[in-house]
């Protein structure tokens, strides 16, 4: 936990946020582009 007010306090806080959004976005982009890459077999079926 210090760790993580320590680099709030050496970055500022909007430069955390914005890492924190995305870490969080990264998974769901994979979810999408596997939704992407699994659309033509599903719309051959």
């Amino acid at each position: 936990m210090e760790q993580i007010i320590s680099f709030i306090s050496e970055v500022g806080f909007p430069i955390v946020v914005t890492l924190y959004l995305l870490y969080r976005i990264e998974s769901k982009l994979d979810k999408v582009v596997q939704s992407i890459q699994e659309l033509p077999t599903r719309m051959k079926a």
